[in-house]
């Protein structure tokens, strides 16, 4: 029974260790969504890429090298005073466009992403984002 318990706790550990260190490498930053119609898109043109996409700002574009790239991105908070925009979940979205100069945000998100990690009334949040 000792030793059960004792690979139990190691397991424990092992476990939070990923944890923390999936959330140190995690970057931060700030999400806006944008409305359909998705294409034509600066990475693909007319070519339809489904609604879990996003647009990157200058902070990832990289002079289009962000395209395709995807990323897990979850709600970190308000960026205002208001209700908890939250909803404690993660998407993970394509990048498929680019959000010009003045882009309000880190990643600017499909309407449909950021409906699923955050109520779309917030407008803006902020977020975690690691790349998958």
């Amino acid at each position: 029974m000792g030793m059960i318990n004792n690979v139990r706790g190691l397991m424990m550990v092992v476990n939070m260790a990923i944890c923390v260190t999936s959330v140190a490498n995690a970057a931060q930053g700030t999400a806006t969504f944008y409305k359909p119609p998705y294409v034509p898109s600066s990475c693909y043109g007319y070519q339809n890429n489904g609604s879990m996409i996003a647009a990157a700002s200058d902070a990832i574009w990289g002079n289009r090298s962000a395209c395709g790239t995807s990323y897990n991105v979850s709600c970190g908070g308000a960026t205002n005073k208001g209700v908890p925009p939250c909803r404690g979940t993660s998407v993970v979205v394509k990048i498929v466009d680019y959000c010009p100069a003045g882009c309000k945000g880190t990643i600017n998100l499909s309407q449909e992403a950021f409906s699923a990690i955050a109520n779309p009334d917030a407008g803006k949040i902020l977020i975690e984002y690691t790349e998958v």
